[in-house]
This record gives structure tokens, C-alpha cells and sequence, in this order.
């Protein structure tokens, strides 16, 4: 039931902010339109009330043949601005990666646009205000673009076999959106080693939860956890499996290391991430956490469900 609804509330969360980058696809593409068609109506430019802007345009080349008139300026606005969008508001509706992906391209295009304008026509309330709002359909479309992946993320427990056969190994955890739960999991079944999640009372899921988590990982602080009621110091091996919170360890990790530092024999770290960097100096705070040189460290980068791991042996 709480996977569902954890499933459940992604999927919300992308449904919410793909509404708003429809808005603007809508939005920008509906004003495209209509600058294109006064433009096709009254080559002037009298109806926008630009017709004493044309002089601008000498500067950009071919002027004297495509800037006589403001047809060929309807017919690229048209192109690039409006029917880019309208494309894009098309995917999105039916639910295609690429929606988001096409959102975000066009917001920087027309951005690009809008630069052209700055450059060549004096400094005014339109171009600074249509700036903007490409900025928020940019933005508003990574963002689509990262929750789309976030609410499409597939992770079945059932698949997972052999977890449990190795008694002696034991896979510790903390998982925020369940990118790091998978990589533990296929971890634990490569060897068999046993499993354990770990779980705080406090707020870690959502928008609200990654800032409240951002607090913590801003302050290095530990985080506190629920109890264990499992021995720590009958295995072997733990292998401590985090995501990276402000380029460092998660939070319950750390509070985990500080806790059970004198149960732990030997120790391996695997850390998620989404950069591409190797973050070596959380191996080696760990060890110093810990009070133990690792056998091993293994660096994983999950961009939207494109992994690359890095494995560095010993210290």
C-alpha cells in the first residue's frame, strides 16, 4: 500500500507540473500565433504597432530582401515559436518523454529570440516580460523532464531471489526516491546478503522533503532513525549503500555510521549520485566516521535512469 501510494503521489506531482508546461507551451504558441497572423494581415506592422521598428533589422543579414516587411518575421515566428510549441503541447498531452524534452528545447529557443531582440531593438516592457517567461517554461520543463522519470521509475521487489542466502553480508541502506533502494537491492542479490532499510520519523519524501533534507545535508548533520532490531556485529560485512546529500553523505546514513561504528567489522560504500564526479572525500569521511578503512568504494551516477559506476578498490 505505501509503495502505491508513494507511486501515487510522483505521479500527481508530475501530472501537476506537466499542466503548468502546457499552459506555456499554449500560452507562447497561442501569442506566436497571433503575432503571425497581424504580421501576414498588415505587413507594416501597423496592427502590433511595430511599423517603426522594421529600421531595426537592417543590421541582421539578407535585410534588404527579408526585412522590407514583416512577412518573413510572421513566417519565422510562426515556425519557431508556434508551431514548436503547439508540438510540444501535443506530446505532453499524450503523455510522451518527448513533451518535456521538446518543452525545454523550444523555452530556450524562444529565449534565444529574445536575446536577438535585445541586442537589436531598443530596451522594452515585451521582450523583458516574454524573457521571463521562457526562463519558467525552460525551467518548468526540466522539471517535467525529472518527474516524468521520477513517476515512470520501475522497482519490483519480487525480482530480487536471492537476497538472504549469505548470512554473513549485510546491504544497509537509506532511500530517498528509491533510486539508491534499487542499487542496494541489486547489490544484496549479486552476493545474497541480507538487507536492511533504514527509516526516520522525519520528512524526506517530496518537494518539501528534499528541502528538509537539503537542511541537513547543508549542516552535515546525522539524522535521526528509527531502532534496529537487527545485530549489526554478526555479520561479516556491512556494505552502506546512500545517496549524496550537498556532496556528502545522506543524513541517516551518517547517523547510522556514528551509532554502529564499534558493531561494524568491515565495510564497503556505494554512494548514488546525479553528477558525474567520483566524491572520493565522502569514502574517506566515512572511514574517518567509522574508524575503518574500506575495503572498497563504488561511485554511481543515476541520471534519469542512465547509470554509470565507477568501483575503486580499498583506500
Amino acid at each position: 500500500i505505501l509503495v502505491f501510494l508513494k507511486k501515487e503521489a510522483k505521479e500527481m506531482r508530475y501530472k501537476i507540473i506537466k499542466r503548468c508546461l502546457i499552459f506555456w507551451c499554449m500560452f507562447i504558441g497561442l501569442g506566436a500565433l497571433y503575432g503571425s497572423i497581424m504580421m501576414f494581415i498588415d505587413p507594416t506592422g501597423k496592427l502590433l504597432q511595430m511599423d517603426g521598428l522594421i529600421k531595426y533589422f537592417q543590421v541582421l543579414p539578407f535585410s534588404d530582401v527579408l526585412f522590407k516587411n514583416y512577412i518573413f518575421s510572421g513566417i519565422s515566428l510562426l515556425i519557431v515559436n508556434g508551431i514548436t510549441n503547439f508540438i510540444a503541447t501535443y506530446y505532453l498531452i499524450k503523455n510522451k518523454k518527448a513533451g518535456p524534452i521538446l518543452g525545454m528545447i523550444f523555452g530556450f529557443t524562444l529565449i534565444l529570440w529574445i536575446i536577438i531582440q535585445f541586442i537589436i531593438f531598443p530596451t522594452n516592457i515585451l521582450s523583458i516580460t516574454y524573457f521571463i517567461f521562457e526562463i519558467i517554461q525552460l525551467l518548468t520543463g526540466y522539471m517535467t523532464y525529472v518527474f516524468y522519470h521520477q513517476a515512470f521509475f520501475k522497482f519490483d521487489i519480487n525480482e530480487y531471489q536471492n537476497i538472504g542466502t549469505n548470512k554473513d553480508i549485510l546491504v544497509v541502506y537509506f532511500s530517498r526516491l528509491g533510486y539508491t533502494k534499487r542499487t542496494a537491492y541489486e547489490k544484496a542479490n549479486e552476493i545474497g546478503a541480507d538487507i536492511l532499510e533504514l527509516t526516520t520519523k522525519e520528512r524526506t519524501k517530496d518537494t518539501l522533503g528534499f528541502l528538509w533534507c537539503g537542511r541537513f545535508g547543508m549542516h552535515k548533520w546525522g539524522m535521526p532513525i528509527e531502532p534496529i532490531n537487527i545485530n549489526i556485529k554478526s555479520y561479516k560485512k556491512i556494505i552502506i549503500v546512500s545517496p549524496i546529500w550537498v556532496f556528502d553523505v545522506s543524513a541517516p546514513i551518517r547517523e547510522f555510521c556514528t551509532k554502529y561504528k564499534n558493531d561494524i567489522n568491515e565495510v564497503e560504500y556505494i554512494v548514488t549520485h546525479y553528477m558525474k564526479a567520483k566524491f572520493m572525500k565522502i569514502a574517506d569521511n566515512l572511514d574517518k566516521i567509522i574508524g575503518k578503512n574500506r575495503l572498497s568504494y563504488t561511485s554511481i551516477s543515476v541520471r534519469l535512469g542512465k547509470v554509470k559506476k565507477i568501483m575503486y578498490k580499498g583506500k
